[in-house]
């Protein structure tokens, strides 16, 4: 059953891939969708059928060599089934919601395919039983991320957003790699068994590179977090993130809601057993989470591309996801991963129906008035956001309530990073309920600002793009209150896939358990006051605070900063070598050098065959001359 739930989305690729052109659009959607609804049916069975107990089902031997040897097999936990239901369930949902979203598009099959072929490799990432097999999908989704996010080649944006994000990955994957290293060099293997199981003997273990000494746990959970932070968009790494949204509206709901994004989180609570021997460590990534769900929820205020919007909120929402690991409530950040991917698919599925309705405009400022003309989008919208704003009975107020409450128990037992964990928690919850009906009225509240034209044309979306918003939103109301009692109930749930330290709520103030229920209520007030009863009031900050708007709309100049330092000097580094390395050493002096010569030689001998006896009589006098010349300096010599 394992093996058919991983490799059902792999088969709809290959039928879907090679077989396209004779399937024709409506074959290759079959194709591919069918695998992916059984490949989610079977993630129910298989999560239902989960005790807590770790199965491994052998596949075959991927690597031997000497005493190397590395097995192809699934890994079966609490854990790997939690995100099997993830993956299948959006994806599946994505892929229905794809055959009216690009029902116009010349390469259905294409995308299809593709999308099967990422999903695949998640599966293979959230099921790996060891680093390499893990790596594998790691590198998978990063290759399909680039298919995906350039799926329209023939726009410029599109291809340099794709290679963005390659390359931007690329920089987290070496640190991945060098930590997979260090992992073989301390224990000698790369399963997952050994490594957890010698892991406590190594705990006080130094490593001496460099002149350096290093405490090794500290060294590999950095250098895996470092891959982390690329693949998760995390402070410094975000920037491929918001460009990612170049790519189709179904590519944004399924690698940057709730699957790929999401890699780095799964990671770290799959190599929770090192983090905890990494206090460092987990300090740092406690730093890099909050400050991340901050930095990027100031940016989403003030873009105005609804895409990007919901793109900074996945970036602030990854934040929480990270302190909670770092602050070792690990199954409180697994908890908020799987009620983010509902209703942050939702939300960017939802943006999708918008921009269907508008003829393709993406720019908030271009909407407006139109919540009476699609009014399932606008309540399915509606859910979307009360669940990211965290609002009681909807998904995201149990898991972001059980972050900041475990953050605030953190601080009280005297992990000082805790209270400032609970402080960005608590900021953020009021930037994400403000932006969040920012785009809300802008979008669908006050005046039409759209071309008559486009309004118009305005109208719902069809049947086959609304049924899995539904079922979407039905996830997003219903995801928190059903699990929460199964996520924080430890070990007898989770079992040993991951460390899980307590068990149940943390105990804290009265205050502090309704504090973010009054934030979230004061941003969305804020929000009201701003767009909708004052209107005129943004303008009037943003020319006030002039330099905090250019800061917040130019998203920190990150972007600038890193052409400035990376992208300039990379290229006028190229251009050296290939100006004076390729073009005048290597192709002046070597082949082309070479041929140069000796036509320019030949040119110049070519003049003596004249015809005229004399010349020839000249240039032997020349030979002999030069040949004796020779001869006596030898002589001589």
């Amino acid at each position: 059953m394992a093996i058919l739930c991983v490799f059902l989305p792999f088969l709809g690729f290959l039928i879907a891939g090679l077989f396209g052109r004779q399937l024709g659009d409506k074959g290759a959607q079959y194709a591919t969708c069918i695998p992916m609804i059984l490949s989610a049916i079977l993630s129910v069975f298989l999560f239902l059928g989960n005790s807590g107990i770790e199965t491994i089902i052998p596949l075959f031997t991927w690597i031997e060599t000497g005493t190397f040897s590395v097995s192809w097999a699934l890994r079966l936990d609490t854990l790997s089934c939690v995100m099997m239901i993830v993956v299948t369930f959006v994806s599946t949902l994505v892929h229905i919601y794809s055959i009216g979203y690009m029902s116009h598009d010349k390469s259905i099959p294409r995308f299809m395919a593709y999308l099967s072929l990422f999903t695949f490799f998640m599966l293979m990432l959230v099921t790996a039983n060891n680093l390499l097999q893990l790596f594998f999908g790691w590198e998978g989704v990063g290759l399909a991320s680039y298919l995906l996010i350039g799926f329209w080649y023939k726009k410029a944006t599109a291809n340099a957003a794709s290679i963005k994000a390659f390359l931007v990955n690329r920089v987290g994957d070496f640190g991945f790699a060098l930590g997979i290293f260090a992992c073989f060099y301390i224990f000698g293997s790369v399963s997952f068994d050994d490594i957890f199981r010698d892991a406590a003997s190594h705990k006080d273990k130094i490593i001496h590179f460099l002149g350096h000494d290093f405490h090794a746990m500290t060294l590999i959970t950095f250098l895996l977090f470092i891959g982390a932070m690329g693949k998760s968009a995390q402070l410094g790494l975000h920037t491929w993130l918001p460009d990612a949204m170049e790519g189709p509206t179904p590519v944004s709901a399924l690698i940057h809601a709730a699957t790929m994004v999401t890699a780095g989180v799964f990671m770290v609570a799959r190599m929770s057993p090192l983090f905890e021997l990494a206090p460092d460590t987990l300090a740092f990534v406690t730093i890099i989470g909050g400050l991340t769900a901050l930095f990027a929820a100031t940016i989403a205020l003030t873009q105005n591309d609804i895409k990007r919007v919901i793109a900074y909120s996945t970036c602030s929402q990854l934040g929480y996801m990270f302190f909670a690991a770092g602050l070792s409530a690990y199954d409180a950040s697994i908890f908020h991963l799987a009620t983010h991917a509902f209703f942050k698919a939702l939300l960017f599925l939802g943006a999708g129906s918008v921009i269907h309705a508008m003829s393709g405009e993406q720019d908030m400022r271009q909407m407006g008035g139109i919540w009476r003309l699609i009014p399932t989008t606008y309540v399915l919208m509606w859910i979307g956001s009360l669940a990211l704003a965290g609002i009681p009975i909807f998904a995201g107020y149990y898991s972001k309530d059980l972050i900041l409450e475990s953050a605030f128990a953190s601080g009280a037992h005297g992990h000082m990073l805790g209270y400032f964990a609970y402080a960005i928690g608590i900021l953020t919850a009021l930037l994400t309920a403000f932006y969040s009906w920012r785009l809300i009225f802008l979008t669908f509240h006050g005046k039409p600002r759209a071309h008559e034209r486009v309004m118009a044309h305005v109208h719902e979306s069809p049947f086959v793009m609304i049924m899995p918003l539904i079922l979407l939103a039905i996830g997003a109301i219903f995801a928190g209150i059903l699990g929460i009692d199964y996520f924080t109930s430890g070990a007898a749930f989770w079992g040993k896939s991951i460390v899980t330290n307590h068990s149940g709520h943390p105990h804290v103030p009265f205050v502090i358990e309704h504090l973010t229920l009054v934030v979230v209520l004061v941003g969305i007030g804020l929000a009201y006051i701003f767009y909708l009863l004052k209107p005129t009031l943004p303008g009037i900050m943003a020319r006030k605070f002039k330099a905090l708007y250019q800061l917040s709309y130019n998203k920190y100049y990150v972007d600038e900063l890193y052409d400035l330092m990376f992208v300039r000097p990379s290229f006028i580094i190229g251009r050296i070598f290939w100006k004076a390395g390729d073009g005048f050493i290597i192709d002046g002096l070597g082949p082309d050098g070479i041929s140069k010569l000796t036509m320019n030689a030949s040119l110049r001998i070519s003049r003596f065959q004249t015809g005229y006896l004399y010349h020839y009589a000249f240039v032997m006098l020349l030979g002999v001359f030069a040949l004796m010349t020779w001869m006596i300096y030898k002589f001589l010599m």
